[in-house]
């Protein structure tokens, strides 16, 4: 997969570690079926070749102002191929919830629409202080009609319907206390170092047992709970058994587990990459 395989992405490649920058600068990066299928080709390469993180950014001082109403328009009275175009984005941000990797947020500008559900389905969002965060699909005469349920997952039924119903606008600090980002910063710099401290902080989790606990969360309220632990107890044996093994050693032994030492290794090979 190279870069040139891309029209609305920048896709930069350091393994394990996957960074993608939304690029429709002119467009504040609004999500057009091109974006959306690209995004879903690199979200099935982070599956099949097993990062360990992937990070999802915009280009240009915006994350995202959501769908290209532009691409809505073009389809016209076409009821099928809106349908599609529609469901189309859904299937990409089902797949980017599930992803077995790490997905961090990095947010700023315009985070609307669409931008605001793959913030939403973000393991980590952190977000510079001005950042405008918002649902106004209803204010454009549509509807949040994929990314919905997710914002009800993710900050809960009562913040979903202010925000979706009266299409306001809040600032990093308030999408931080409804629990929508996780860390607000004063400006690009910091969003950089602390885009860069998380990942070593990730890296340094085991890769399976990552997985698992993921797969484990998105089971939750979705499984019997007696199946659910029992599947859990079975994964914890396997964990213990597998990973665990050189986890509990390096822990006794007083220094990192193997997996580990790819996040001195990445960090530098991203730093020398972006500088």
């Amino acid at each position: 997969m190279s870069q040139q395989e891309f029209e609305t992405l920048i896709v930069q490649d350091h393994n394990p570690v996957l960074r993608v920058i939304l690029n429709r600068p002119k467009l504040a990066n609004a999500m057009n079926l091109v974006m959306v299928n690209e995004l879903m080709a690199v979200m099935e390469k982070v599956e099949q070749e097993n990062y360990r993180v992937l990070i999802i950014s915009g280009g240009n001082g915006n994350f995202c102002a959501g769908g290209d109403i532009k691409d809505m328009q073009s389809a016209g009275a076409d009821k099928k191929a809106l349908i599609e175009l529609n469901r189309a984005f859904g299937h990409m941000i089902t797949k980017a919830n599930h992803l077995p990797c790490a997905v961090i947020c990095a947010l700023e500008g315009a985070v609307l629409g669409g931008g605001f559900g793959l913030a939403c389905v973000s393991d980590l969002a952190i977000a510079v202080e001005k950042t405008q965060f918002g649902l106004p699909e209803t204010s454009l005469g549509i509807i949040p009609a994929q990314i919905a349920p997710f914002v009800v997952q993710r900050i809960g039924l009562t913040q979903t319907r202010r925000l979706a119903l009266f299409g306001n606008r809040i600032k990093a600090q308030e999408a931080l206390n409804l629990g929508l980002i996780h860390q607000v910063v004063e400006n690009n710099d910091q969003l950089e170092d602390s885009v860069m401290q998380a990942i070593k902080l990730a890296l340094k989790c085991a890769p399976q047992a990552s997985q698992t606990t993921k797969a484990l969360i998105h089971n939750v309220g979705e499984q019997d709970l007696d199946s659910l632990l029992d599947q859990a107890a079975n994964n914890f044996a396997d964990a213990v058994m597998g990973e665990g093994r050189e986890g509990g050693a390096a822990f006794m032994q007083k220094r990192s587990p193997a997996w580990a030492d790819v996040a001195l290794v990445s960090e530098h090979a991203i730093k020398e990459k972006t500088s």
